[in-house]
């Protein structure tokens, strides 16, 4: 170990998480405080940029594991005055991380499905545990960072293991069943949001 006047055998502090690693992450928005109504932005979640682009400042937490209390930064999309793709891009990782918290499967266009991977707000999302796949990107100053593109859903083979066999709902992931149910539907818990009936 070095003195404390020569820094020059001190390591560096780019301690990356490795490219493509699967993570559990649990989301905290860093509330912006911009609001448009119009759009269904409330809340104060969404932050507007000096560009005029809009997004959520996403805190990804790993919760377990390896990385676990790792933090990583990563703004999702909602609007670019440059065009679709910034927003388009923020909806697809926002429609990943809803699947694999509720243990949707992507391709499984069900009425429970499609009814899953819509919210009522971005309060919905503040709190939201997925497994996510860790990429490598580059901040402002060009240095390399980690960054979450993608939410890794219940098609993809080390999902169980990762999320820890359930979702964070405490439910199985739900079985394609065609076959009617004899059982009666469970009454409603209040304070629940619907999709956690």
């Amino acid at each position: 170990m070095g003195s404390w006047n020569d820094f020059n055998d001190a390591q560096s502090n780019t301690n990356l998480i490795p490219k493509g690693t699967l993570a559990k992450v649990r989301l905290t928005i860093r509330p912006g405080g911009f609001d448009d109504a119009s759009q269904g932005w409330t809340g104060g979640y969404a932050t507007r940029g000096s560009t005029g682009a809009v997004y959520l400042n996403g805190e990804f937490t790993v919760t377990e594991g390896q990385y676990a209390r790792r933090k990583i930064f990563t703004l999702i999309g909602l609007y670019s005055p440059k065009g679709p793709d910034w927003t388009n891009m923020g909806r697809s990782l926002v429609r990943g991380m809803l699947n694999s918290a509720r243990g949707i499967s992507d391709k499984d266009m069900s009425t429970e499905a499609q009814a899953a991977r819509r919210i009522s707000g971005f309060a919905d999302l503040d709190g939201i545990e997925f497994i996510a796949r860790i990429d490598i990107g580059t901040d402002a100053s060009g240095d390399d960072k980690n960054e979450i593109r993608s939410a890794v859903t219940p098609d993809h083979r080390d999902y169980a293991q990762v999320m820890g066999a359930a979702p964070s709902l405490g439910q199985q992931p739900p079985a394609i069943n065609t076959a009617p149910s004899s059982q009666p539907a469970a009454a409603p818990v209040p304070g629940r949001p619907a999709w956690a009936q």
